[in-house]
């Protein structure tokens, strides 16, 4: 899944894709490095992120899901939103998947939404929001805590109808660096969720503060623990840079399909 930003503030490429034929690149890009998807967000959820409104996000993603579903019919567009306002718009301008931060925590409407479009669904563990989720990292025991989270979050979802659904473990969401490392250490055990699981640790503060350095020098980090991922169970690889992810897999596969 590669990753289209269309903030001017989040973590690594905010501000880079501002108008139509940087993003037009960029996909072409993504889809030529071999993207299964292409998740498009306008709500930047870096700890303390700026609060956007509706309608700003709104005016930043809709125009750009039209370029792109016009430009590329075959494309598989996700749309990274947590407000079913977006969601229901973006899947009638073609967009296929809706992946939600907060699991319909902070929007009441986005599960009816889901149901209502049946579109596949991806929810991601996290506490409060973007402004506040760094404050919320106290947990009784990590692993099962954020596993009862799915359990209730998945019964939820399937109370509506909804079945297609992909967990995402929220790495570097309402977590230490600690967390995050225990987490992807532990993550074969969200298999017992028996649903695909999501993994998005590209170019996150996990690997930079780690590292000491920078996000812009996180490539390499990022090939490494997107690869105990896959060893893990990850099913799908959220990601900054495509190629090298692909390059991942293929390894993966080879060494996995002897």
């Amino acid at each position: 899944m590669g990753i289209l930003n269309l903030t001017p503030d989040s973590f690594y490429d905010g501000g880079r894709f501002r108008n139509s034929s940087s993003v037009m690149r960029q996909v072409d890009k993504m889809l030529e490095d071999g993207a299964t998807f292409i998740d498009i967000g306008a709500y930047s959820s870096k700890p303390n992120a700026k609060h956007v409104s509706e309608d700003e996000e709104m005016r930043r993603i809709l125009s750009v899901v039209n370029l792109v579903v016009n430009s590329f019919p075959e494309i598989v567009i996700s749309i990274d939103t947590f407000r079913s306002s977006i969601a229901k718009q973006c899947i009638e301008a073609g967009a296929a998947i809706i992946n939600d931060i907060s699991a319909g925590l902070l929007d009441n409407n986005m599960l009816s939404t889901i149901a209502k479009f049946k579109v596949p669904y991806i929810m991601m563990h996290m506490r409060g929001t973007p402004q506040t989720m760094q404050t919320l990292t106290d947990y009784n025991d990590l692993i099962k805590d954020i596993l009862f989270y799915f359990s209730e979050r998945i019964t939820k979802a399937k109370s509506y109808g909804i079945i297609d659904i992909i967990c995402d473990p929220g790495f570097g969401f309402a977590k230490t660096k600690a967390q995050n490392f225990e987490l992807l250490n532990h993550l074969e055990l969200f298999k017992s969720l028996d649903l695909p699981i999501l993994s998005g640790i590209s170019r996150k503060s996990m690997i930079y503060n780690t590292l000491e350095f920078s996000a812009n020098e996180a490539l390499n980090g990022t090939t490494a623990l997107n690869m105990v991922a896959l060893e893990k169970g990850t099913s799908i690889l959220r990601v900054h840079d495509v190629k090298e992810a692909m390059e991942c897999v293929t390894l993966y596969n080879a060494l996995h399909n002897q």
